[in-house]
């Protein structure tokens, strides 16, 4: 075996939590159960980590081989990668093409070896006709960097993908072009969506969150769930801005339902306009460019963040005690 896949193979298992150890092994199953029954796994990491190592050079391991335990591991642990969403699209007109997902890795794959000569590329099928792509990229007088590759998540017959940053930015143009002669379509654009959480952003760009309004509460009124029906109440309390509040909670739970959001992490709004006025004075009366502008949200949890603004800005809900005088008028009344 040799020495850079042996050395690949050792810290790929090292970085392994002992906890989850057995079940990446099993989910790669490069090694026989006879095999693994032979490991003491309670030894110390080091000393298990070359006894793994022996066992895959007895099976003459591949690089192939290696790359693909590397993968298991980064979609036990995926959430450690910060996952960028790309759209692809169509000529406008052009039908779907269900293209066979066997055909799309060999375009895939010749596509990035065409254009460069070094350069690991592996597959991994998973759930929901989803395929990982792991690419570890080289240049044409370099071997390619195992410790530090790209991964892929396309799902078939869609038009998205998902990719993992990477500070080789100069490839990415190479991966686009890959991705759609492969699934093809047309072009490619990233989306202004990031987070740490994949599951979340497939949740998002597939439409799949439930907002389904209808509890077990549904029939009560929404001034009922918020007040509790106001039982034992000072009558003389009454609740400013009590119609603006409710309006406000209507429209949230309208937008983002009644459950927890995906995770997302980062996001970014564009705007581009012109000042228009009917004074025709000013600066920016005369200005033909358009306003742009450009807004970035991030939060270790952004949709539940924006979901609570709202709420946050309601009016001030300051009781008042009414006078009884003012209550019941008549009273000042004289017969």
């Amino acid at each position: 075996m040799d020495e850079t896949v042996a050395e690949f193979i050792k810290r790929t298992l090292l970085k392994i939590p002992m906890t989850e150890m057995m079940t990446i092994l099993k989910a790669w199953d490069f090694l026989s159960e006879n095999q693994l029954q032979t490991v003491n796994f309670r030894s110390r990491k080091e000393c298990l980590a070359q006894d793994l190592v022996l066992l895959c050079e007895e099976n003459r391991i591949s690089l192939n081989d290696a790359a693909l335990l590397d993968m298991i591991y980064t979609q036990f642990h995926r959430h450690q990668k910060v996952w960028d969403v790309f759209q692809m699209a169509k000529q406008p007109g052009e039908d779907v093409d269900l293209s066979d997902m066997e055909q799309f890795k060999s375009s895939f794959k010749k596509i990035l070896q065409r254009a460069l000569k070094n350069v690991t590329v592996t597959f991994r099928d998973a759930e929901e006709t989803a395929v990982w792509i792991r690419i570890a990229w080289g240049t044409q007088y370099k071997k390619p960097n195992q410790y530090k590759p790209v991964y892929v998540v396309y799902y078939s017959q869609t038009p998205y993908a998902f990719i993992s940053s990477s500070q080789l930015k100069s490839n990415i143009p190479l991966l686009g072009q890959a991705l759609t002669v492969a699934s093809k379509h047309h072009q490619i654009m990233k989306m202004d969506l990031r987070s740490r959480y994949l599951d979340s952003l497939k949740t998002i760009v597939f439409k799949q969150y439930n907002q389904t309004f209808e509890t077990h509460n549904s029939t009560a009124s929404l001034q009922e769930r918020r007040l509790g029906l106001d039982i034992n109440v000072d009558p003389r309390i009454i609740h400013e801005n009590r119609v603006e509040k409710d309006r406000v909670q209507r429209v949230t739970r309208e937008i983002f339902g009644d459950y927890v959001q995906p995770r997302l992490e980062f996001a970014q709004y564009k705007l581009e306009t012109k000042f228009k006025s009917d004074l025709n004075k000013g600066i920016l009366a005369e200005r033909e460019e358009p306003l742009r502008c450009l807004v970035k949200f991030s939060s270790p949890h952004l949709l539940e963040a924006l979901k609570s603004l709202a709420p946050a800005a309601e009016p001030p809900d300051n009781p008042v005690i009414i006078p009884e005088e003012l209550r019941y008028p008549d009273h000042l009344i004289t017969p």
